[in-house]
């Protein structure tokens, strides 16, 4: 019996140039989408550069500090809001792209297909928004009250200046006084690199369960490469996070035990996939010893 007979495809067997055509009107709606995005964060940016820099806030006030932020160039906040912006408005577009790509590659899928990649179009971007929230409201307060805790407290920049505009010099004696003053820019970057790598790093599960699906990998192969996935994920920790130790070994204690998860969903894959060969009679002597091999190892 052929694939076709027990499972249903799409009866599409456009020409080229119709993919062509389907494929710009996809690209078009989702270009739409995220302009509007971009331009609603737009007005209110403010808001969302205020909820981003807030673990930094929350820090200088532990620290008896007014929480304030300045920017060095005329320019530099409004590019900082643009930025926010743009990733404001991706992220708000997403599930308009997302729908319009699956509308797009959905017709050359068989039914099982589709049921089998379903759960990961889904699960995506929550663990994403999961590994983001992580990131917010766990790591980032955590690496900024370490790395600001070392700056010395001074009174804030506003309280310094007079109704005339003079400046008061604040009374240090002697001391060499290290303060921060944190930029927009540089403190947007530091949030935003902390969302991003945890966001990524949380696909792990998601990623390997596929390759599992595809055959491309196995439970018994990922048990034997953790050493190598230790380092892979040091070496990745470093290139995503601030240059910093403490950073990346936040990033690789948050995104180990994925892995460990990742190994567990691959062998459960491995399993449904044997109980499924079996009910077809497909299940081989050769393929019984495999598996065999892999519960032994």
């Amino acid at each position: 019996m052929s694939r076709t007979d027990h499972d249903e495809i799409d009866n599409s067997s456009a020409p080229l140039i119709e993919h062509l055509a389907e494929l710009r009107t996809r690209l078009i709606w989702s270009l739409l989408a995220f302009l509007v995005g971009m331009v609603l964060c737009f007005t209110i940016a403010p808001t969302l550069l205020d909820f981003l820099a807030e673990p930094i806030a929350t820090a200088m006030r532990a620290r008896g500090q007014n929480p304030q932020l300045i920017f060095t160039a005329p320019q530099e906040k409004f590019f900082v809001l643009v930025r926010i912006s743009v990733i404001g408005g991706l992220a708000a577009s997403f599930p308009v792209i997302a729908y319009q790509l699956w509308r797009f590659i959905a017709p050359g899928l068989y039914k099982s297909e589709k049921n089998a990649f379903l759960p990961f179009v889904i699960a995506s971007p929550a663990l994403f928004v999961l590994g983001a929230a992580v990131a917010h409201y766990v790591v980032t307060p955590m690496a900024m009250r370490f790395f600001i805790g070392f700056s010395d407290v001074i009174p804030a920049l506003s309280n310094l200046v007079a109704g005339d505009g003079t400046f008061t010099a604040p009374d240090t004696g002697s001391e060499l006084k290290t303060v921060f003053l944190g930029s927009v820019r540089e403190s947007l970057d530091i949030s935003l690199k902390f969302i991003f790598a945890f966001g990524l790093c949380f696909q792990l599960p998601v990623l390997l369960t596929l390759m599992g699906k595809a055959g491309l990998i196995t439970a018994r192969g990922l048990s034997h490469m953790r050493k190598y996935a230790i380092v892979a994920i040091l070496a990745l920790a470093a290139v995503l996070t601030p240059p910093d130790a403490m950073s990346q070994m936040i990033l690789f204690l948050a995104v180990y035990p994925l892995y460990e998860v990742s190994i567990l969903l691959v062998r459960r894959v491995e399993r449904r996939r044997e109980a499924d060969l079996k009910a077809r009679g497909l299940w081989t002597d050769e393929d019984e010893a495999e598996a065999r091999g892999q519960s032994a190892s």
